[in-house]
């Protein structure tokens, strides 16, 4: 950066409301390019806001901490976020009561085929062990899966970057997946893009319908909790 507008940053980045205007910002204008490219998954919101503001986190030399210091208000609302998503959920449990054993079922199943296909893929390509046990909880949402990467001796941060590489790869592609496999329901859709890309799967399924969106949420808080008492039980078998 030139001189003033270095100086002009360093000013700026005092201010402890910068790093959430920063992301309030950058995900709006992301929200602007999908919505404008007619809602195409490949101009997925999140990808384009995470490359913007890590660019100018690059770009001005910004530690990740001080970035974080004024983002952590974003960070906060993630649990109100979540417990409301039992709302839409609610309007939905006369169909989940309908479809409860395929639930339970597609549940284990998910969560098994996410954990243990990662590992094996990670140990037939030669990763470490850390490596191979930070890609076991990805498709769980961050701050459950960085605890059980922790618990089971992962690397946290780098399941943080798994998980999101995971979320956004499957809001991504998961559309593209279902109409090749000719899955049309939107309850069975929701469900399997929750349980393997959790939260940012679970936005892009509520953009498609409410229904959908509601099975992925519960997908995704019940893929949350399996994984967390499955993965520390599977670590001495793996």
């Amino acid at each position: 950066m030139t001189p003033p507008l270095n100086e002009l940053w360093v000013y700026l980045s005092t201010s402890p409301l910068l790093g959430l205007t920063l992301t309030l910002l950058a995900y709006q204008f992301a929200f602007w390019l999908y919505r404008r490219s007619g809602m195409n998954p490949l101009a997925n919101p999140v990808l384009i806001a995470i490359t913007l503001l890590v660019s100018l986190l690059l770009v001005s030399g910004t530690s990740y901490q001080t970035y974080f210091d004024g983002a952590q208000f974003v960070h906060f609302l993630l649990g109100p976020a979540t417990v409301a998503l039992a709302i839409p959920l609610y309007t939905q449990m006369r169909r989940v009561r309908a479809l409860l054993w395929p639930v339970v079922v597609g549940l284990l199943a998910g969560s098994l085929t996410a954990a243990l296909s990662a590992v094996a893929i990670a140990r037939l390509f030669g990763a470490s062990l850390p490596s191979q046990l930070s890609l076991a909880p990805k498709s769980v949402t961050t701050p459950i899966a960085m605890g059980i990467a922790e618990r089971i001796g992962g690397i946290p941060s780098l399941t943080a970057v798994l998980v999101i590489a995971t979320g956004i790869l499957g809001a991504v592609g998961g559309r593209w997946v279902f109409d090749r496999m000719r899955v049309s329901d939107p309850a069975i859709r929701g469900f399997a893009i929750g349980v393997a890309s959790h939260g940012i799967g679970t936005a892009r399924a509520f953009q498609v319908s409410e229904q959908s969106g509601a099975f992925a949420a519960l997908a995704m808080g019940l893929n949350g909790a399996l994984t967390a008492l499955l993965v520390p039980v599977l670590v001495g078998w793996l």
